[in-house]
C-alpha cells in the first residue's frame, strides 16, 4: 500500500469508473489503479500492510475502489515531514502515527496474525537478505501445510506470500542503496540475480530506476555545487 502526494500540481486517478482529482491519495495493498501525474512532481511513500500503522490506515480506505483521496489539508499535514531518508529510518514510525491521526484514526488493535505466520516472519527477518525462501521452507517453520500456510499468510498480512517476498527484497535493496552500497552490492545482498534483475523490478514495482534512488539519496550538503 502507498501514499502518493503531488508536491506541485494535482493528481488524476481512476481505480474504477470515472477519473477523480486530488492533491494526494492512499491506495490499498495490491489495488490496481491508473494515475495521471502530468505537470506534477510526486512523492510516493510505501507502507508495510502488516504493520500496526498499515493495518490502521487500511481501515480508512473505502472498500469500493480501494483508494482514499486526500484533501489539501491532509496533505498539508503529511507532506512537509515525508522526507525519504527520514522515513526509511526511525522517524518513519512517528510519521505513520501522524498519518493515522491526520486521516481520522487512532492506533487500532493490530491485525490478528496467525502464530505460525508470526514464526515465519521472524524467520524472514533473521535470515540473511540473500537467502532463498521457498514456500515449503516457510510452511515448515510455521508448522503448517503449504496450502494452509498460504491461506493463513494472506489472512494475517493482507497480501499473498509471493508479492510480500518481492516487496521485502525491494525494500532491502532500496535501504542498501540509500546507505551507499553500489547497485551490484545492493542487488546481490537483497537476493536479486544481478543488478539488471533488480532494475527491472524497481521499474515495474516503483516506476523508477534504482540509480535514480541513489542520486536522490545524496544529502543537499553533499551534492556537487551545493553550499550550506
Amino acid at each position: 500500500m502507498h501514499f502518493i502526494f503531488a508536491l506541485e500540481g494535482r493528481l488524476r486517478v481512476r481505480s474504477s469508473g470515472r477519473w477523480s482529482e486530488a492533491p494526494g491519495l492512499l491506495s490499498a495493498p495490491d489495488q490496481t489503479h491508473e494515475l495521471d501525474a502530468r505537470g506534477a512532481r510526486i512523492r510516493l511513500v510505501f507502507l508495510d500492510p502488516e504493520s500496526g500503522g498499515g493495518q490502521t490506515l487500511q481501515r480508512r480506505i473505502p472498500s469500493e475502489g480501494g483508494l482514499r483521496l486526500l484533501s489539501a489539508a491532509e496533505c498539508g499535514q503529511l507532506v512537509p515531514d515525508a522526507e525519504p531518508l527520514q522515513l526509511m529510518q526511525r522517524a518513519g514510525a512517528d510519521w505513520i502515527d501522524r498519518a493515522c491521526v491526520a486521516l481520522g484514526s487512532d492506533r487500532a488493535p493490530a491485525r490478528q496474525i496467525h502464530p505460525g505466520v508470526r514464526r515465519a516472519l521472524r524467520h524472514l527477518q533473521n535470515s540473511a537478505a540473500d537467502s532463498p525462501h521457498s514456500l515449503p521452507e516457510l510452511a515448515e517453520v510455521a508448522g503448517l501445510s503449504d496450502g494452509r500456510f498460504m491461506h493463513a499468510f494472506t489472512e494475517s498480512i493482507g497480501i499473498p506470500l509471493r508479492p510480500y517476498l518481492a516487496w521485502l527484497k525491494l525494500q532491502r535493496a532500496a535501504a542498501a542503496i540509500v546507505r551507499g552500497s553500489s547497485l551490484s552490492e545492493a542487488a546481490f545482498g537483497a537476493g536479486f540475480s544481478d543488478a539488471a534483475h533488480m532494475t527491472r523490478s524497481f521499474r515495474r514495482m516503483l516506476g523508477v530506476k534504482p540509480s535514480e534512488l541513489r542520486a536522490r539519496s545524496v544529502a543537499p550538503s553533499e551534492a556537487p555545487g551545493s553550499s550550506k
